[in-house]
Formats: structure tokens, sequence, C-alpha cells
């Protein structure tokens, strides 16, 4: 039990770490998403982003969905460390 939380607990870690390399690498305009190692990043983090944008939606050209996904897999990281 303990391998699988700890496995789990690391997964959550490593994602977090990509989606915020997705929404740093957002504010470079000049990035072709479809290059190398860019379209490899937007197919790992996009569909779970996706589920947060269709809640909500930009502001302003401000897109708070990634605020809320990374929030919700760090209280999931941190409750899985707590058991």
């Amino acid at each position: 039990m303990y391998l699988l939380i700890n496995t789990l607990s690391s997964f959550i870690q490593i994602y977090t770490i990509l989606l915020i390399i997705r929404v740093l690498l957002t504010w470079f305009p000049n990035i072709n998403w479809y290059n190398q190692p860019f379209t490899t990043l937007s197919q790992i983090t996009d569909p779970y982003l996706n589920l947060f944008r269709s809640i909500i939606p930009p502001l302003g050209g401000i897109d708070f969905s990634a605020m809320l996904a990374i929030l919700l897999l760090q209280i999931v990281g941190g409750g899985l460390q707590s058991i």
C-alpha cells in the first residue's frame, strides 16, 4: 500500500511541475506548439487543463483554470502524503 501511495504522490509532483512549465511557456508568444518537445508537453497537460477550462473560461485574456488545476493536484498530493 505504501508503494502505491508513494508512486501516486511522486506522479502528482512530476505532473504539477509539467503543468507549471506549460503555464510558464505560454508567456512566450513565439513558441511554436507544433514542434517538439512542446507538442508532447501540450498533449500531456492539455486534457487535464481542458477539464478546468470548461469550468472557468479565460477572463480578460488570463487563464485562471491552470491555477485551479494545480491547486487541486496539490490538495490531492497533500492528502496522499498524510495517509
